[in-house]
């Protein structure tokens, strides 16, 4: 394994230590009375069913209230979401996040069969020859993530909508990876080819 490839890994698993916001406190009854807007895009109960926008429900508190505050401070670029965090308090924020964390997800779509052998060998095992880390290291197996480091869960997240992510991220135009730049340093070295395979290998993890 290359230097790059191990400091990549061990960044992922080791350096976001438990914080205020992985231990996020707020009110689920007051989210879901913020929720209605929200539910146009992403599902009143936070199951979208258009695959360009996330599912919710089930997300992490502490993660979804991470992108809120991104979306409001620029390191995420959305029109509609600019335009939905401006008028929203960080309390606002936090009382969403332990709303939709509150959900139950409804049931996935699958995988693409001629794409989950390709998609479970970048998932597992990364690509050591282009320095990709393997996405279990910090999403876990099943796609579930880690709620005190603040990574989010994956498994069962619309393809079309994780391939965007991986892409933005790619490009720069996504930085709420933070200062390791975890998430931008892997996606930048995936090929499109590369990015649909793993992409739909995650939709299709429960």
């Amino acid at each position: 394994m290359n230097k790059k490839l191990a400091a990549l890994i061990f960044a992922c698993v080791l350096s976001a230590p438990v914080s205020a916001e992985s231990l996020l406190e707020g009110s689920a009854e007051a989210g879901q009375a913020k929720a209605v807007v929200c539910g146009a895009c992403h599902g009143i109960d936070g199951n979208s069913v258009n695959p360009e926008w996330p599912n919710l429900a089930g997300q992490h508190a502490g993660y979804s209230y991470k992108q809120l505050m991104a979306f409001k401070n620029g390191d995420r670029m959305n029109a509609l979401m600019l335009g939905q965090v401006a008028m929203l308090s960080e309390d606002d924020m936090r009382n969403l996040a332990v709303y939709f964390e509150s959900q139950t997800p409804a049931a996935r779509s699958v995988a693409d069969e001629s794409l989950v052998r390709r998609g479970e060998a970048i998932y597992r095992g990364g690509i050591r020859d282009k320095g990709v880390a393997a996405c279990i290291a910090c999403h876990g197996p099943n796609g579930n993530g880690n709620p005190a480091a603040n990574y989010p869960v994956i498994g069962g997240q619309y393809s079309v909508y994780a391939a965007k992510q991986l892409r933005d991220y790619a490009s720069g135009a996504r930085k709420s990876d933070g200062p390791t730049r975890v998430m931008r340093e892997i996606a930048s070295r995936l090929s499109e080819d590369e990015i649909l395979a793993v992409s739909s290998y995650v939709q299709g993890l429960h």
